[in-house]
């Protein structure tokens, strides 16, 4: 009978023992079918059904524990600091090589250096570059004694108990190996493994982190293994530092040797004998970049005798028989698998690229903006095509086109949606140029009754320029618009929040992600905007072309709320003299009118201003002062303001009636001008402008 059948508390201590050989060397064999393939041939339950097993066993038979124990892969108890370890054979760097040409002059250096012919086959290797942490593994008598990082090449910091948990690094090795053996390689993270790991960090409330390589390293230096343990490492191997006997002579033999001692290497490695066909590799590598799953920033080539490596040795801290060939940093292929469409809070349409992750100037990107249906077009781009990133200024990630060459068969057009992907489906529309054309932009035509407008609109609402309510954040707000329970579809909703929750049975403060102190916060919050200045309240509702800007200009124009409130309905309703006291102000166009009336004129936008209005306290704006000596005249401000910031002085010179300018015209009556004035004062002076400083415009005020 196997042992296998046999219950835990029937077993015999020599069966305990087989058994426990059997479930380590099971067990050891599914670690390396998920992590190193990605191709599990059992269920998470049936594994974890081997894992409980285990467990049990070891629990019932203490003293049976082996070394290679799967139990003993999952954590160790934390140690206090990490020791220090010299490397027998340094762990050194390589020289980059950033083109073409020094691809071809490194390959010209070691023919000369082994006073070979010019064009002579000299056998080299190449292999992706992983961007990952070094790691140096001791094995002796097959058994992993010790790891250690880098460092600084001649010392690194023992990384022992970590590198015991990560499951590419086998504990004890397999096949026909050397005594003693070091082999080198690359802690790495794979994309998606980086990405899910984001996910639950998003979950549970903590930071995200931001590149698949700092995590890795950071995660292998952890002083608590356990926390290396949740971490999902992989590890590549690649070369030799100290062993009693080589293997191979070789260095495509030594990588060979390295699989059949149970460690996972790269199949991309290839065998080249000329400058061309490391670059053509160098080049097929880099196409296939975005397929790979995990980050790579080059290509590492390598004198394939060890005994010309031997000869070639070392120049300072660099060997003589190896280079990287870096690709550039702020660009990467990558492959387009599909575009979505984000509806934004004016309802335009954003096409939105989802891309197979590829780390772009050393952030993770996995989707970039396309902006406009023209804009795809202008590309050229199909679904399933190779395109290119970069990251437009080093922030915004950007498709700069695509690889025609690589164009599989199946791709396909995309077509942009004639409905709103919301649930109404209603129908889409182009704006219009000022020519009576068609525009870039395509709309909902749903306004507020759009699900994603009206999402968009809420974290208008509550953003720092408008109410500026702390505590209801994009993720907030996505909670109370699906809640069942409390659900906020409107800004009016806000207000009532805690009238609702009171009546609730079921509390707030008891929902998952919320507590008491999180929830008297929150209610506390919006209870504090509850009386709200006139320009917040009209640049809150979130009405295309009525920035902060405008918004103040409009406050100031109509001082109360029911003043601007009665004028937008009067244009709404198609009132000449409304509009045309509008068309009045300063800076106010048609542009800004037509919005007003657009949204006035919709009937789910009034019923919104109207149970916000009834829920809030809006504060009368500051008229311009009409006597003030500044009244009319238009004012720049250059240099340092010691007194105040520019923002303050440009607010108490619109509140006195003033009109501020960015720049100094024919038209400008006065600059006022601190310390560090350039350009601008020198205009004034040259149109003869009347130019004061600091103290003297607060004496011209009267302050």
């Amino acid at each position: 009978m196997s042992t296998a059948n046999i219950p835990v508390e029937d077993l015999t201590e020599d069966q305990a023992r087989e058994e426990l050989a059997r479930l380590a060397r099971e067990i050891a064999e599914h670690d390396r079918r998920y992590y190193s393939e990605d191709a599990p041939t059992i269920s998470d339950a049936e594994y974890d059904a081997l894992r409980r097993r285990n467990l049990a066993i070891e629990q019932a038979f203490p003293h049976l524990v082996r070394e290679d124990s799967p139990s003993k892969r999952v954590g160790a108890p934390p140690v206090e600091k990490f020791e220090k370890v010299r490397h027998r054979v340094p762990m050194l760097s390589l020289d980059n090589a950033f083109s073409d040409e020094d691809v071809i002059d490194f390959v010209a250096r070691v023919r000369r250096y082994l006073k070979m012919e010019p064009h002579a086959p000299i056998a080299m290797t190449a292999e992706p570059k992983i961007d990952g942490l070094s790691l140096s593994l001791r094995y002796e008598g097959g058994r992993l004694v010790s790891a250690a990082t880098r460092g600084d090449g001649q010392v690194g910091e023992n990384v022992t108990a970590n590198a015991r948990v990560v499951a590419d690094i086998p504990q004890v090795l397999a096949g026909n190996f050397p005594d003693v053996l070091e082999v080198r390689g690359e802690i790495y993270m794979t994309h998606r493994d980086f990405l899910a790991l984001n996910e639950r960090q998003k979950a549970e409330g903590k930071p995200t982190y931001v590149n698949p390589r700092n995590t890795a390293a950071g995660s292998l230096r952890q002083l608590d293994p356990a926390l290396t343990a949740s971490r999902p490492l992989r590890f590549f191997a690649y070369a030799l530092g100290e062993v009693s006997e080589m293997p191979a002579d070789t260095q495509m033999g030594v990588v060979e040797a390295l699989k059949s001692y149970g460690f996972r290497t790269n199949e991309m490695m290839c065998l080249c004998e000329t400058a061309r066909e490391l670059l053509e590799h160098y080049r097929a590598i880099e196409e296939q970049r975005a397929t790979l799953g995990y980050d790579i920033d080059g290509v590492v080539y390598k004198v394939n005798d060890l005994s010309l490596q031997q000869r070639l040795g070392f120049v300072s801290r660099t060997p003589r028989w190896a280079i990287a060939h870096k690709f550039p940093a702020e660009k990467a292929f990558t492959i387009l698998r599909d575009i979505d469409i984000q509806v934004g809070r004016t309802g335009a349409l954003t096409p939105v690229a989802r891309l197979e992750p590829v780390t772009v100037g050393g952030v993770v990107v996995t989707n970039a903006t396309l902006h406009n249906a023209e804009e795809i077009e202008r590309l050229g781009i199909k679904l399933g095509d190779t395109v290119i990133v970069q990251r437009a200024g080093d922030v915004i990630p950007q498709i700069l086109g695509y690889v025609e060459e690589r164009r599989p068969a199946d791709a396909r057009d995309f077509e942009f949606p004639t409905v709103c992907p919301c649930e109404l489906k209603t129908p889409v529309v182009r704006d219009s140029t000022a020519s009576g054309g068609a525009g870039v932009v395509r709309r909902c035509s749903g306004e507020f009754a759009c699900p994603f407008q009206r999402i968009e609109h809420l974290r208008h609402f509550v953003s720092r320029r408008a109410f500026d309510i702390e505590g209801l954040g994009e993720k907030q707000i996505e909670f109370f618009f699906h809640d069942p329970d409390l659900p906020v579809k409107s800004p009016g909703d806000i207000f009532t929040l805690a009238e609702r929750d009171a009546k609730n049975l079921k509390k707030l403060k008891d929902k998952e992600g919320w507590g008491e102190v999180s929830v008297t916060n929150l209610f506390a919050a919006i209870e504090a905007r509850r009386t709200i200045p006139l320009d917040r309240m009209i640049y809150g509702l979130g009405i295309r072309h009525v920035g902060e800007r405008t918004a103040v200009t409009l406050a100031r124009a109509y001082g109360t709320w029911q003043e601007f409130h009665d004028a937008a309905l009067a244009i709404a309703n198609g009132d000449l003299a409304a509009r045309e006291e509008m068309d009045a102000l300063e800076d106010i166009g048609d542009a800004v009118i037509d919005s007003v009336a657009n949204y006035f004129a919709e009937e789910h936008n009034r019923r919104l201003v109207e149970e916000l209005a009834a829920q809030v306290n809006v504060l009368e704006a500051e008229r311009p002062a009409a006597d003030s000596p500044v009244a009319g005249k238009t004012v720049v401000f250059t240099g340092a303001l010691e007194r105040m910031s520019r923002d303050e002085a440009k607010d108490m010179a619109e509140r006195l009636g003033a009109k501020v300018a960015g720049s100094v015209s024919s038209k400008t009556d006065l600059v006022v001008a601190g310390p560090g004035a350039g350009s601008k004062l020198k205009k004034a002076k040259e149109l003869g402008i009347e130019v004061i400083d600091e103290e003297a415009w607060f004496r011209r005020i009267g302050k």
